[in-house]
């Protein structure tokens, strides 16, 4: 009996050892982040949406491996993609918050980030679509060349619309040139002041073809109030209706370009951001307005980008992460019957909240490895984040690792069984919130606990907020006075991390999180 044992002791480690060599690379991948725009945790059929229909989002979920506790850094858009790039914690950057239009650059340029760290081990990046990181180092002159930007930060090529599809400017970049701009007619824009004589949203709502609901009421480019103003560069504003296929086919064109040497490409669709302008091929295709339209029309994209890697024959050697910057929302600035026309659909799954929020929703998202032929299909539980891609890619291709919160889970990622991460601090609108095993811990902020414009629960409160989540995914039950000591254990894991003070009983107030300092309860 004790020899078997001993037999079977030794197999086990040894097939232990098998798997894990398995999943390191013979050469360097190829790596492709494909990044989608407040798609949530219950808007892919691989997670559970039963509504609408994403075959193209299921193939990479069945073939790779499909996390259920992936989540972004943050709830909200810049602050994931300063994240993603750079390793660091977006709470630790006070201008990692929602960009206006033609706001700086908020990554230093001394910086480490993932495309220079590419850079440095052989590998061409690109970067297509969404940028939303700021630009320049003050006000940007549009009618030049505009910078530091994407490549200044390590990306050798950019091809971006500067923030997002509902401000200003609308126009697209290629490595910091404004495209088919007409000198006669120079662009320029405010974040606050209109142009004499240009009519916005709020005044002239005669010329919209896409009513506001908040916020979105200033400059009218095709049809569609825009946050912010702008004057001038009509040769160069995109089509809207376009976007999709103008930067699958830039991601296709890349690939094709760069097939022939290890390549980094961060393909950053705008989809399901609003305002959600399908082409016209793909209005009414899935029965839920234009939100649901948009995601169709974003799986089709990632089937088509599948296919051209496929036809030039990279899909063997390519490592694909595909995930969202942040969990759903319904109504964010346009009456276009998201709402309305949902059914039964559930975009942010069985999870409470949504994008702003503290709650599961706002950062849990959908996240998915695939590596066909390398990653063994399967489902993890483990705990994993997009900022974790910096160390843990740098791992896999023999990089320099760096000294950020970024953490080397590039197991988890290639492996199913893969260990993840322990903890996780996650944002909202600069709240920050524990993740820790099962347990959610939220302090108590000021705020309001509905963001009325949006119609989706912040996640603040007055009292401490713990949930477990083994037992109660949706967070309907706060334990904070049930469980004092697991409440104390996980304080004091946040305040190891973030910094928070606490002092007789007291939250001390920091400007950036607007903690409550009233006696906790």
């Amino acid at each position: 009996m004790p020899v078997r044992f001993h037999l079977s002791l030794l197999y086990l480690v040894l097939g232990s050892l098998f798997a894990e060599a398995q999943t390191v690379p013979s050469e360097k991948p190829n790596i492709i982040v494909i990044y989608l725009d407040d798609l949530g945790y219950g808007d892919v059929g691989a997670y559970g949406a039963t509504e609408i229909k994403t075959p193209n989002f299921d193939a990479l979920a069945q073939g790779g491996i499909r996390f259920t506790n992936g989540y972004a850094s943050s709830a909200t858009c810049t602050p994931s993609r300063y994240a993603l790039l750079t390793g660091e914690y977006p709470w630790r950057n006070q201008n990692a918050r929602i960009l206006k239009g033609s706001a700086p650059l908020i990554i230093d340029t001394t910086q480490a980030t993932l495309p220079k760290m590419l850079k440095t081990k052989g590998y061409h990046t690109g970067i297509v679509g969404k940028w939303h990181l700021g630009l320049g180092q003050g006000p940007v002159d549009w009618n030049q060349k505009v910078g530091p930007g994407p490549n200044e930060v390590g990306f050798d090529y950019a091809y971006i619309m500067a923030a997002t599809q509902d401000r200003v400017p609308t126009v697209y970049l290629e490595n910091g040139y404004v495209q088919g701009l007409d000198p006669g007619d120079p662009l320029y824009v405010d974040n606050f002041k209109n142009f004499e004589g240009q009519p916005t949203g709020k005044d002239n709502p005669e010329l919209l073809t896409m009513k506001w609901h908040h916020g979105h009421n200033q400059s009218i480019i095709n049809g569609i109030g825009r946050i912010g103003y702008s004057k001038g560069g009509k040769s160069a504003h995109w089509k809207d209706v376009d976007m999709a296929d103008h930067f699958l086919e830039k991601a296709q064109t890349y690939v094709r370009t760069h097939k022939d040497r290890p390549f980094f490409l961060y393909y950053a669709l705008q989809q399901p951001h609003v305002p959600r302008t399908p082409h016209p091929r793909f209005v009414g295709s899935s029965g839920m307005g234009p939100r649901g339209d948009v995601i169709v029309e974003a799986d089709w994209c990632v089937g088509q980008f599948m296919d051209t890697l496929k036809e030039v024959g990279l899909l063997e050697n390519t490592l694909i992460i595909f995930s969202s910057d942040n969990g759903p929302v319904l109504n964010d600035g346009y009456y276009d019957q998201a709402v309305e026309m949902l059914g039964a659909h559930a975009p942010a799954g069985p999870l409470r909240g949504g994008k702003y929020s503290l709650f599961e929703a706002g950062a849990r998202v959908p996240f998915i490895t695939y590596w066909k032929g390398k990653i063994q299909p399967g489902v993890s539980e483990e705990l994993v984040c997009q900022l974790d891609l910096l160390n843990s890619l740098a791992h896999l291709v023999g990089g320099e690792t760096s000294d950020t919160d970024s953490a080397n889970m590039s197991h988890a990622f290639l492996n199913a069984n893969g260990q993840g991460r322990a903890s996780l601090v996650v944002e909202a609108q600069k709240r920050t919130a524990l993740r820790q095993g099962d347990w959610v811990m939220i302090p108590p902020y000021d705020g309001w606990a509905l963001n009325k414009n949006v119609n989706i629960e912040t996640g603040v409160s007055t009292e401490f907020q713990l949930y477990n989540l083994k037992t109660d995914l949706g967070q309907q039950t706060n334990l904070a006075k049930e469980h004092p000591e697991k409440l104390q254990e996980l304080i004091s894991e946040f305040v190891k991390i973030r910094g928070a003070v606490y002092h007789n009983n007291r939250k001390i107030s920091q400007k950036e999180d607007r903690y409550v300092s009233e006696k906790t309860k």
